[in-house]
């Protein structure tokens, strides 16, 4: 049975996080996703980080993230594109996102790809590498 990521694990975990270097301490570094600091990510704490990022964003606890839950704690570019999911996703058309909503990612599949030796955990080396490359693995872009 393939295992299941909600979109925004990928997206604010994974793909916020390949970023760290040149985003500031806004986004989360290795040790935020190795909940039990045993020096790997296993695919389980990558997808609690993705729940708790979610509820995290959740300020009001309805179980849904408004516009502005969305964009609180972005700026710039990830702001706009907050919005754009919002718009999006946004099946029901109440103006919220709920988790349901989401479309959902083969998490195993990414994690794999992450994985480079296929122990089933990511190291820091890993985390790193995927810094480097960027979330697409094409290398960072240009930042000036």
């Amino acid at each position: 049975m393939k295992t299941k990521i909600l979109i925004t694990a990928v997206l604010t975990s994974l793909v916020m996080t390949a970023a760290a270097a040149q985003d500031g301490p806004k986004r989360p570094d290795f040790a935020a996703f190795d909940a039990n600091s045993d020096g790997g990510i296993t695919l389980a704490e990558l997808q609690a980080h993705g729940e708790d990022r979610f509820a995290n964003s959740d300020a009001n606890g309805d179980g849904a993230l408004s516009s502005e839950e969305l964009i609180a704690n972005a700026d710039g570019r990830a702001a706009e594109r907050a919005t754009q999911m919002l718009e999006r996703f946004d099946e029901n058309g109440d103006g919220l996102l709920q988790q349901a909503e989401l479309p959902q990612r083969d998490g195993q599949r990414m994690f794999d790809r992450i994985d480079a030796d296929s122990d089933g955990i990511i190291t820091q080396a890993e985390f790193e590498a995927l810094a480097e490359r960027g979330p697409r693995g094409e290398g960072q872009r240009d930042q000036g």
